[in-house]
């Protein structure tokens, strides 16, 4: 199973290459061999793979993978189309939208996989937060970000928010979904203390390269404690 990490160099902060190390450790109890794949600007994309992963940064991070995103957005707009599952954080899930517009008015054009928008805030959401989601059950994460994000009418949220504030000031939804992509604020990192997500991305990927998904048992008692002190903490 072959796990791209989009923009390592420039885009993994607040412990999102834990969902990478989570993800893979997790395939390899399914059973799978797993073969992780870093893309920085200017190195050469790899079509062949099976889940797509990427992380947060600051605005700086996302102007500086910008224009190399751009170059990629077709590639990445026609595997979330056949159905690659991936799972992008913070400042990536804001440039998968159509656009994002910083608290100093500068326009980082996204690529269009989700129908949103974002706009920085002056206000930083930071702390704890919970969701109810309606194919996860509870998901627990830390948001940290400015940005505001808006999504068009019919597009999915992750989850609705009952701890924390999520994708904005004035709705109760956090995060995205089209095709099998994810995006979300969570950082934490998310895989570690939220399994079900983690086998839904690896599940998606089997069934898409081999057909089938005949997951093992796995002992989540470690990540479900984790799950109870991350949602009994204040924020």
């Amino acid at each position: 199973m072959r796990i791209l990490q989009l923009y390592p160099r420039d885009m993994n902060i607040y412990g999102d290459w834990g969902n990478v190390l989570s993800l893979s450790r997790r395939a390899q109890k399914h059973g799978y061999t797993t073969e992780i794949i870093d893309y920085n600007p200017e190195d050469e994309f790899p079509e062949d793979v099976d889940i797509v992963i990427g992380g947060g940064g600051q605005d700086s991070g996302q102007s500086v993978i910008q224009e190399d995103l751009h170059a990629i957005a077709p590639r990445l707009r026609r595997m979330a189309e056949n159905g690659v599952p991936m799972l992008v954080i913070c400042g990536l899930y804001q440039l998968f939208g159509h656009e994002f517009t910083t608290v100093d008015g500068e326009v980082l054009e996204g690529i269009g996989i989700f129908d949103a928008r974002t706009v920085g805030g002056k206000q930083r959401l930071i702390g704890n937060i919970v969701l109810d989601t309606p194919e996860f059950g509870q998901v627990v994460g830390y948001e940290n970000h400015s940005g505001l994000t808006y999504l068009g009418q019919g597009v999915q949220s992750l989850g609705t928010v009952t701890l924390g504030e999520g994708n904005n000031l004035d709705d109760d939804g956090e995060g995205a979904r089209a095709h099998h992509v994810i995006g979300s604020y969570l950082h934490g990192s998310l895989l570690p203390k939220n399994p079900r997500i983690t086998d839904y991305l690896i599940g998606e990927a089997a069934r898409r390269r081999c057909g089938s998904f005949d997951p093992e048992t796995i002992d989540d008692a470690l990540a479900e404690r984790a799950r109870e002190v991350a949602a009994s903490r204040p924020r």
